[in-house]
């Protein structure tokens, strides 16, 4: 049976420095509250393992979707904006859980994560507005394993 991985880019941030400690916008939680109350709707998510970027904008994200659904938000060091993505996949291969992940990181880390394991080429991955959401599911976690089921943006949910 095929494992399901969520991959979600954080609401939209202002701008700020630090870049760990910038927030999302007002916008940026309107984005993540729609996408959470989908998501909420969603039987199949019954489950879900939550796992978020250090940085602020994710967490936050994170935590919005966890209330939705109900579930606690881990943080994962790993999943920050240029974090290479073949560690994560490397992560990915060492888990064993028959249930759904969600990451919530940033760009570019979350279109060459999507590229790496749909494509096999983590250049070949989506650009991922602010909030998207990519679907994937695979028997294995490796270099072009996964398939790409969904990718649904905020705009999308309207």
């Amino acid at each position: 049976m095929a494992d399901s991985l969520l991959i979600l880019r954080h609401g939209e941030a202002g701008p700020g420095v630090p870049d760990v400690e910038r927030e999302l916008t007002g916008q940026g939680r309107r984005e993540v509250m729609r996408m959470a109350a989908w998501l909420a709707t969603r039987d199949e998510l019954a489950g879900l393992r939550l796992l978020a970027s250090p940085y602020c904008r994710a967490r936050q994200t994170a935590a919005i979707i966890g209330e939705a659904l109900d579930v606690a938000v881990e943080t994962l060091p790993i999943i920050t904006p240029d974090a290479p993505p073949s560690a994560v996949v490397d992560w990915l291969l060492a888990q064993s859980e028959g249930y759904p992940l969600m990451l919530v990181s940033h760009m570019p880390l979350v279109g060459a994560l999507t590229g790496l394991l749909g494509e096999g080429r983590s250049e070949r991955g989506p650009g991922f507005p602010t909030a998207a959401l990519a679907e994937l599911e695979a028997e294995v976690w490796a270099a072009g394993c996964a398939r790409l089921t969904r990718f649904t943006a905020p705009a999308d949910l309207a």
